[in-house]
């Protein structure tokens, strides 16, 4: 199964009329936050494949209107903010936001608001754990977690929760955005324990195999 996983940025090779034949191999679409709507709907469009994505810290969820606050999500495309999904066998999971830095309505946390919402995700791994002998595949992420990838300023620091999760629920592979991909050779994979944490700035291929 091969997985396009895009965050941050609008790519000139995926936003092209030529993306159904770049990418005719792809099975499944990962993002990872900081996306205008309209481009995640052109690559569902266009790609025909699911897509599910998490808010970023500058995404806006909701819009006020004068009969009050409604919610903003791209058509065709499944949020996985603090759920668990089974795509076809692949256990999936999602966090979004960042590490709250500023008042307003986009998704940002203390560190102690993501440890609630990761230990939400707890029950749910552990039926997957049940049901297919083990507790998850791929956690989707915005932020990076904290000591990799991460930077030294409040909104770019990492979540400690996240490393927690990889340390227990050994997810194969965490993906994330956020962090910015600057320099000739910067960090793209991090192998943490038993997980490989992919930043996904701009985009990004990887091919799942069962193990």
């Amino acid at each position: 199964m091969k997985i396009l996983t895009v965050s941050d940025t609008v790519s000139p090779t995926i936003y092209h009329p030529s993306i159904a034949e770049r990418y005719s191999d792809v099975d499944l679409v990962l993002a990872c936050g900081d996306l205008p709507n309209y481009y995640l709907e052109f690559i569902v469009t266009l790609l025909n494949k699911p897509l599910y994505y998490v808010f970023g810290n500058h995404d806006d969820k909701v819009i006020r209107t004068e009969q009050g606050p409604k919610p903003i999500k791209p058509s065709g495309c499944i949020n996985l903010d603090g759920r668990t999904v089974n795509h076809k066998g692949l256990l999936l999971a999602g966090l979004e936001g960042s590490m709250r830095y500023k008042s307003g309505d986009s998704p940002q946390y203390t560190d102690n608001e993501m440890w609630l919402k990761t230990l939400s995700l707890v029950p749910w791994l552990f039926w997957n754990r049940l049901q297919h002998g083990r507790y998850l595949d791929i956690l989707v992420t915005h932020s990076p977690p904290y000591s990799i990838h991460d930077a030294n300023d409040l909104c770019h620091t990492g979540f400690r929760s996240f490393l927690w999760l990889m340390k227990h629920f050994r997810p194969r592979y965490l993906i994330h955005g956020h962090v910015h991909l600057y320099g000739a050779n910067p960090a793209r994979q991090t192998l943490y324990e038993s997980t490989l944490v992919i930043n996904t700035y701009g985009h990004y291929v990887t091919e799942w195999k069962k193990l």
